[in-house]
């Protein structure tokens, strides 16, 4: 079969496909008899209807048409193969199809002309000794002290208080009951939904419940019974009551205050696995510190990015774009389904068309960064070593545990070389680089997002679908969470929590429901741990 090869802009290759008689005659003989078996014609059983008879039921043209299909789709398996081409995605018919069915004969060659999307060709200029900034995170030592406070917090003990008010930090056992009192004063007010409990413990902190409410059972005694005024943010997820005031009937049953525990080696075996405090201590610090320094690699890193994306020279076929516009649809889709949204119904018709739109200039960074990275690794002959990649894949799979058995191994190891290879470039382009590191905050710019009229879910600014996720999910948190502050989860590195997802995507907590925002449950306390966390945490 004679094959012609034309380089073609959007790294596609054209090829003039010239098909031997001998092919186009046994290709239409094979069409032929698959009439002959299928052709239901009266006056003859299915397989036995004579070849002019079937010719003339049929009709020339459809088979000539049905046999052009298929010698179509056979010469370009046949060329593809013949040529060695490695193709991206399906073929795109340049010849009239008419035109090939017209100028067709069987036993007679037909020529063809067709295109395929092909591994794009890239260049990348002057990658080494790129000169960025990159913001420097230094741990806050502060943030050790709130982590102890948190689990003093979570073991401490409650003592009664007698001969005195309430005050912050208090923890009150209260009975309340809230009612929305009407615009007219007439009016019977009516109860606010979920606004009303027995025998609730909560801690007096700031912020804690919807506005008036904490402030207002400060300075109350020990039975004493009171009406507070509280105010509904306007932001709240219950339209019904958001933006508006309440009136709370609360009785202070009993008051406590908290004894904290001491901060010693007790202290460090009951929330940690470690057998003195000083260890403890310094385990706190070391994790702050080394989350300090992957933020601070994480900014050179998105840096060298940024200024090597504009090196990269490639023309990315529309086969490449249309399947990362699609990954990261369905990366949203996981997302929003994960916290309980009915994905058919948000992403409509409409909607997916604007966001197919909206994140193709992402798409294409994301592919060029990609193809620019593979081309370093091909320059600098940088790769992924077996044990390296099975080095990280154990620490992976250690680390989750019992849930290790949930996981695709293919797809972890495919997840985890493409981590190990990226993270070597990235140590190969931060060698050769100069990066000046400047204070936190140096380079960020805060901008005001701006409402979209066309699609009011979406915020001006947020044009991939990665943010689409958390706009939509983002609903307000009324009451500040009682377990401990997220830093005292000891997590596990990004790159691992990062292939342990990608392997197996795990769904998020629920959203609670929007009534039980204005109640809340004391936590529960700490309890000893074969890791370095804890309940608390």
């Amino acid at each position: 079969m004679k094959v012609t090869q034309e380089k073609l802009p959007a790294s596609q290759i054209g090829l003039e496909i010239e098909v031997t008689p001998e092919m186009s005659k046994k290709v239409y003989d094979r069409v032929v008899q698959e009439f002959t078996r299928s052709a239901n014609i009266p006056g003859f059983r299915k397989g036995k209807v004579p070849r002019q008879v079937l010719i003339q039921r049929i009709g020339s043209s459809r088979i000539k048409a049905a046999a052009v299909e298929e010698l179509v789709e056979d010469g370009l398996k046949e060329a593809v193969k013949q040529e060695n081409i490695e193709v991206l995605g399906n073929y795109q018919l340049r010849s009239p199809f008419e035109d090939l069915v017209a100028q067709f004969e069987p036993g007679q060659a037909l020529t063809f002309s067709a295109s395929v999307d092909v591994q794009p060709e890239v260049t990348v200029k002057d990658y080494s000794g790129l000169q960025v900034q990159a913001e420097e995170i230094k741990p806050n030592p502060e943030r050790v002290e709130e982590v102890l406070q948190n689990y003093q917090d979570q073991l401490a003990t409650l003592i009664p208080v007698e001969g005195r008010a309430a005050q912050m930090k208090d923890v009150a056992v209260v009975d309340f009951k809230g009612v929305l009192p009407g615009d007219d004063p007439d009016q019977e007010p009516e109860p606010v939904p979920g606004g009303e409990a027995e025998n609730f413990q909560v801690e007096l902190l700031e912020g804690r419940f919807i506005e008036g409410f904490i402030d207002g059972i400060v300075g109350m005694n020990p039975g004493e019974t009171k009406e507070i005024e509280a105010t509904f943010p306007e932001s709240y997820p219950q339209p019904t009551v958001a933006g508006r005031k309440a009136l709370f009937t609360v009785t202070l049953k009993e008051l406590k205050e908290k004894e904290l525990p001491e901060l010693d080696d007790d202290f460090a075996q009951e929330v940690s696995e470690f057998e003195t405090f000083a260890e403890f201590r310094q385990s706190l610090e070391d994790r702050f510190a080394e989350e300090a320094a992957d933020k601070t690699r994480a900014n050179q890193e998105d840096a060298i990015l940024k200024e090597l994306l504009p090196r990269i020279e490639a023309e990315i076929p529309e086969t490449l774009i249309e399947r990362e516009v699609n990954f990261m649809l369905q990366q949203t889709a996981m997302q929003l389904q994960n916290q309980g949204i009915d994905v058919r119904q948000f992403f409509t018709q409409e909607l997916v068309g604007r966001l197919r739109e909206q994140s193709r200039p992402d798409a294409i960074a994301r592919i060029k960064r990609t193809l620019g990275l593979g081309e370093i690794a091909k320059l600098e002959a940088i790769e992924a070593t077996a044990e390296e990649i099975g080095t990280r894949v154990e620490k992976v799979l250690a680390e989750l545990g019992d849930n290790a058995s949930t996981i695709d191994p293919e797809r972890l190891t495919s997840v985890v070389t493409e981590d190990v290879l990226k993270e070597k470039i990235m140590d190969w382009l931060i060698e050769h680089a100069t990066i000046e590191l400047v204070p936190e905050g140096t380079l960020t710019v805060e901008e005001e997002p701006e409402a979209d009229a066309e699609a009011p879910e979406l915020a001006a600014g947020e044009q991939t679908v990665d943010a689409i996720a958390e706009v939509v999910v983002d609903t307000p948190d009324l009451e500040a969470s009682e377990e401990a502050d997220e830093d005292s989860t000891a997590e596990a590195s990004p790159k691992k929590k990062r292939a342990a997802k990608s392997a197996k995507a795990e769904p998020d907590a629920e959203p609670e429901a929007a009534p039980e925002a204005v109640t809340e449950e004391p936590a529960p306390k700490a309890k000893k741990s074969t890791k370095k966390k804890s309940s608390a945490e």
